[in-house]
């Protein structure tokens, strides 16, 4: 497999890029939901909020690095027959899911630099805090980061939802091209003398 896109398939960089960051969406997200449900004296009331806020900052890297990959490879075609409007809703979709991870992190950065400290990532480097100090920073960037991170988690469900109904019920290669395996369109089946599919004659 080749590491570029090409117009029928993604490259393993795209794939892998892929199913690394989604995984750790979701993580991200439950991680998330359960540190709101810790109590001060809980002895990972701290410590989960610099695991989140680590993974945060490296998935923003992996993030950057996904949207150049994606400006410098063509990215896959439509399979045939896909309908316009399904092809510009995916489309949108999935520039929706690129903006609200953006925002998403972005927001999370506003909460976690708030009182003007830097973000320490697993202690391997620092992200400094560049904007701090305005008004009810640390409490609106929360809303919006709720908000957003719930949005994202309902955009994901039906981008898998829909993945699967391509792979189970159109039963075409969508879900196929993201895992990495070749396009095997079927080849025209031959016709018998009366003009009947010559596979139809036998038990699929």
């Amino acid at each position: 497999m080749a590491a570029r896109n090409s117009e029928q398939q993604y490259g393993w960089v795209a794939i892998g890029l892929h199913w690394l960051m989604a995984p750790a969406v979701i993580g991200m997200f439950a991680l998330g939901w359960w540190m709101r449900q810790l109590s001060y004296y809980d002895p990972w009331y701290r410590q989960a909020p610099e695991i989140h806020k680590g993974i945060g900052i490296l998935l923003l890297a992996l993030l950057l690095v996904r949207l150049l990959w994606k400006a410098l490879n063509p990215h896959p075609g439509e399979l045939p027959g896909t309908p316009r409007w399904q092809a510009l809703t995916a489309r949108a979709a999935h520039a929706g899911l690129y903006l609200l991870l953006l925002a998403i992190m972005i927001s999370g950065y506003l909460i976690s630099t708030a009182d003007g400290r830097a973000i320490s990532v697993f202690g391997w480097f620092e992200v400094p805090a560049t904007l701090q100090g305005l008004a009810n920073q640390e409490d609106l960037a929360g809303e919006v980061h709720e908000v957003l991170a719930w949005t994202l988690m309902a955009l994901v469900t039906l981008h898998a939802l829909a993945a699967l109904k391509h792979h189970f019920i159109d039963r075409d290669d969508t879900l196929r091209r993201i895992l990495g395996r070749s396009s095997n369109p079927q080849p025209s089946r031959p016709r018998n003398a009366s003009g009947m599919d010559g596979a139809a004659q036998t038990i699929e």
